[in-house]
């Protein structure tokens, strides 16, 4: 029983790296004014771009390099069509998502034909010498790829970052919560707001190359399969904080993992509940029942000078 623990704890962390990655850039966003949605674009063609890069050197890493470019493109042109545009950004994220669903299974097909599986550099597990041996925390924690290592220091990095004492962190509120005071201040509104939507778009394309390098070592159709959009629903589970994100996304992984282990444990669990597990708890943090819960002022608000 120890053992199937172990495989649990260890699975819902490697599951929830990725959604790490890519809830610390939206929790910014949001908490800047701007829903991206397109987090699962993002995502999937980081994917995609980190191993057709990787094919194409040899090499893991610049298929990494490869998947940022990928994921931060994305973010640009999200940028300029919610943030200087002024589009809809719900309307936005959701025809970015199409965009690179379409164009990432049309590459693959041109580029990888029957698949890619065995054949993509990536990166193996790394385990550091003692701390791995630990019970239950060593195989959770140490036993990492480079990218999971990564995704711990620069998740950790962001939520110091964002933290409502710091200045990126206040200034970041200002402008989610009323930017035209910020604007009135001198903060300028959509510079901080093109800003974290980019950052998104590089924390979300390392967030797919995480996954497809070091998770499964291939792309597949869709191979995000809607963790982009969980990435959005644990943001709004942690009410618009980085620690409660945090939480989220590790108990998201973890419910992921029972899909493989219940068994093991008795449970007779149906995918379908486990599935909607996290959505149910987004519901409940919004709905008030479990504590209050109040989303920026201008979240998806465009800011128009002097409007």
């Amino acid at each position: 029983m120890s053992a199937v623990i172990d495989e649990l704890a260890a699975g819902g962390v490697r599951l929830a790296v990725p959604l790490l990655l890519a809830s610390a850039g939206e929790l910014l966003s949001e908490r800047a004014g701007v829903l991206n949605l397109s987090v699962e674009g993002m995502m999937l063609t980081g994917a995609f771009a980190g191993v057709a890069g990787a094919l194409a050197s040899g090499s893991a890493t610049v298929g990494v390099l490869a998947a940022l470019a990928a994921g931060l493109a994305v973010a640009l042109l999200q940028a300029v069509l919610s943030v200087t545009l002024r589009a809809d950004q719900i309307v936005t994220g959701i025809t970015l998502n199409a965009l690179a669903l379409g164009g990432t299974t049309y590459g693959a097909r041109l580029l990888f034909g029957d698949g890619s599986a065995g054949s993509v550099p990536g990166f193996d597990p790394l385990p550091v010498p003692v701390l791995h041996e630990l019970p239950v925390l060593g195989p959770t924690l140490f036993e990492q790829s480079a990218l999971g290592y990564v995704a711990f220091a620069l998740t950790a990095v962001l939520a110091v970052a964002c933290a409502r004492r710091t200045a990126w962190g206040l200034a970041v509120d200002a402008v989610g919560e009323d930017p035209t005071t910020a604007d009135r201040c001198g903060l300028p509104v959509r510079g901080v707001r093109t800003a974290v939507v980019l950052l998104t778009g590089v924390t979300s394309g390392l967030a797919g190359a995480q996954l497809a390098l070091s998770e499964v070592h291939a792309f597949s159709d869709n191979i995000t399969a809607g963790i982009g959009y969980l990435a959005v629903v644990a943001v709004i589970a942690g009410r618009w904080r980085a620690w409660p994100t945090v939480l989220a996304c590790l108990f998201f992984g973890v419910v992921q993992a029972l899909q493989f282990t219940a068994p093991a444990l008795g449970l007779h669990l149906s995918a379908p509940l486990l599935t909607t597990l996290p959505y149910l708890l987004a519901l409940l943090a919004v709905s008030g029942l479990v504590g209050r819960s109040r989303a920026p002022s201008a979240l998806t608000d465009p800011f128009v000078r002097g409007g």
